[in-house]
């Protein structure tokens, strides 16, 4: 079954998906088209340089193409930020050993740092499926909005003006927010029993 091109509207993400499956090479030119802007973002809040988040894009783009199939992703666009993220992570590891690169990731880990590690490191002290599962179901207990903040600085590792931007807020109230959620998240990782 050959899906019809739509010129004007993006597909949707079963389409995309299904083009995938067909092997048609308008399936990478579809996900650019939805996903592009998402996949460069994820790429340069954590690299800060814009020809890395291209590279990193392409290499997004040809990891996608690899993986389906056989994999059928249930969320497209989460699985296309995954992909995405682990990347660039990967890469801004490389460029690390060699030089010093300033980047959101670090500022945004950084944050997280009092209520994930002691004098070891977090790796050290607790499983990371087990820190996983305590994140999980500590975003449960924040609202939405939190939620997002949230995401968006330590997952994404968007800057907060960023946030601010997106939200029709102001850096400031961001940072508030962001110090009411860590604060949260610290009392709840000590209430679970994780080491902080």
């Amino acid at each position: 079954m050959q899906i019809a091109m739509e010129t004007c509207a993006s597909l949707s993400d079963d389409e995309i998906i299904e083009l995938y499956f067909q092997r048609s090479e308008s399936a990478i030119d579809e996900t650019d088209k939805k996903y592009g802007e998402l996949v460069f973002r994820i790429a340069y809040n954590i690299l800060n340089d814009k020809s890395d988040s291209e590279e990193c894009q392409n290499d997004t783009y040809l990891d996608v193409w690899k993986a389906i199939p056989p994999t059928r992703p249930r969320v497209f666009g989460a699985f296309i930020a995954k992909i995405a993220r682990r990347i660039s992570i990967d890469l801004y590891r490389h460029k690390a050993r060699k030089r010093s690169v300033p980047s959101e990731l670090v500022s945004s880990i950084d944050e997280l740092e009092f209520c994930l590690t002691d004098e070891k490191n977090v790796l050290e002290s607790i499983e990371v499926k087990e820190l996983a599962r305590a994140l999980n179901t500590f975003l449960k207990t924040l609202s939405q909005k939190q939620q997002y903040i949230f995401i968006s600085r330590f997952y994404f590792s968007y800057s907060v003006e960023q946030i601010a931007r997106e939200m029709g807020s102001t850096p400031s109230s961001v940072y508030k927010a962001l110090e009411k959620i860590k604060r949260a998240l610290g009392e709840y990782l000590k209430k679970e029993g994780v080491d902080v």
